[in-house]
């Protein structure tokens, strides 16, 4: 996959085959920020990329804020959206996290909380555009830079 990468797709065979290609790109210690509207697939997408690493149980971190699952790779998986306050973040040690030499971190709705990312950082945009595309999706990924 060559960054800047967009695509619109409209299934989810299609949304698991981009992030196939995404996860040629990924390492231990890269770091994921996704956005997008709400039912746009962040999770689905994190969910695609968990089962090619070999890892078959997955869900949504909305309530426990962070998942951890074990495969070829660690996962930390993270929901930003119902964080009030940055200091719940540096709480659970957020930026432990984000240190584990191991590990590659997903983060959902990571603009949220934009002043706690690192300097460089992948960004997946999932849109869903209904009215306008027919219930396709546009994948945009990028690399960002502060």
């Amino acid at each position: 996959m060559k960054l800047p990468y967009e695509k619109i797709v409209d299934s989810e065979a299609e949304t698991c085959a981009v992030a196939k290609e995404f996860i040629e790109i990924l390492a231990p210690r890269s770091i994921v920020a996704l956005k997008g509207n709400l039912g746009a697939g962040k999770t689905f997408f994190v969910n695609c990329i968990c089962n090619y690493l070999g890892i078959d149980k997955t869900s949504s971190p909305s309530f426990s804020l962070v998942n951890i699952y074990e495969g070829k790779h660690r996962i930390y998986h993270f929901d930003f959206y119902r964080i009030k306050k940055l200091e719940e973040l540096y709480d659970i040690g957020f930026e432990d996290y984000l240190n584990d030499e191991n590990a590659i971190v997903f983060i959902e709705w990571a603009d949220l909380w934009n002043e706690i990312l690192p300097e460089n950082y992948f960004v997946v945009e999932l849109n869903y555009f209904p009215e306008k595309e027919n219930g396709k999706r546009i994948i945009k990924i990028y690399e960002n830079e502060k």
